[in-house]
């Protein structure tokens, strides 16, 4: 099965990619199931229903939405739509399918179960990530700063799983590591961490839930996957055995990228001999 199951389109606030444009070049790549995960992240954004949206740009945050991303959720009813249209246009072709990506934390579980009760009908899987801490986003550091290395990582995966104790509606943990892709004095010992990722992965196995492989830490030059292998390995070794593969595709250029190498060093080096495809919430397994 040849599948990349973390793409995002322009309905997701950070790409401007048409759903199409997608769909097409994941044609060209031979892709046989595709499923879109575009962002959700209760606590810093908002839902495009509440209105007064803002815009974040090179000049920081405004009302101009020139040039600018919004700071809002999906447009959930646009969204939906456009999977229907673009599932019955390519039928028989690619199979298609729906999915969030879900940026949640402690203080905005209720919003996410309201959301998945209001959608559980259409979704077909669910990625549960951990963008911000205390609505504080990594990528541009305001979670790390003003703490020590220590605290940041610490802080990161308590979170992670405070907040799986809470929320269950999810299929698989998306880049379990991320908070890797953005720390700036380096990698953090995983045998530092290694007990509450333990954990982490233990409450996801007995929660039936799986974790993801996400081929970006290609293009970000990470020296390891994300997860790491040491990661993957102790999954693997707790007994877990759902596992997705996604590029997070921003833009056509990222799609399906790496997702060889990625089946490759699961088979070979860590011993997963499957991955999975979801269809409402349901996992498939397919031997790599």
């Amino acid at each position: 099965m040849h599948a990349d199951y973390h793409i995002h389109t322009a309905f997701s606030d950070d790409s401007r990619e048409p759903m199409e444009n997608q769909i097409v070049k994941a044609l060209e790549l031979g892709l046989e199931e595709i499923c879109f995960t575009d962002h959700v992240d209760y606590g810093i954004k908002k839902d495009w229903s509440e209105g007064n949206i803002q815009y974040r740009g090179g000049d920081g945050i405004s009302s101009d939405s020139t040039d600018a991303e919004p700071m809002a959720n999906v447009d959930y009813p646009r969204y939906f739509e456009a999977l229907k249209e673009m599932k019955e246009k390519y039928s028989g072709k690619i199979v298609i399918k729906k999915g969030l990506e879900f940026g949640i934390q402690t203080g905005t579980v209720e919003r996410y179960e309201k959301l998945y009760r209001m959608y559980a009908d259409e979704l077909d899987f669910v990625l549960f990530s951990m963008h911000q801490v205390d609505n504080q986003e990594l990528w541009n550091q305001e979670y790390q700063k003003g703490k020590s290395q220590k605290e940041y990582n610490e802080g990161y995966y308590r979170e992670i799983y405070e907040t799986m104790q809470q929320y269950h509606n999810y299929s698989v943990l998306a880049h379990l590591d991320l908070i890797n892709r953005y720390d700036k004095a380096g990698i953090y010992p995983f045998e530092k961490v290694e007990e509450m990722i333990a954990e982490i992965l233990k409450l996801a196995i007995a929660d039936g839930k799986g974790i993801e492989i996400n081929t970006s830490s290609w293009h970000y030059g990470l020296t390891d996957t994300q997860p790491s292998r040491k990661i993957l390995k102790l999954y693997k070794d707790l007994g877990g055995k759902i596992l997705t593969i996604g590029s997070d595709a921003h833009m056509t250029k990222y799609l399906a990228d790496h997702i060889k190498d990625a089946k490759e060093i699961l088979k070979n080096e860590i011993g997963i001999d499957s991955v999975c495809t979801f269809e409402h919430m349901v996992p498939t397994f397919h031997k790599i």
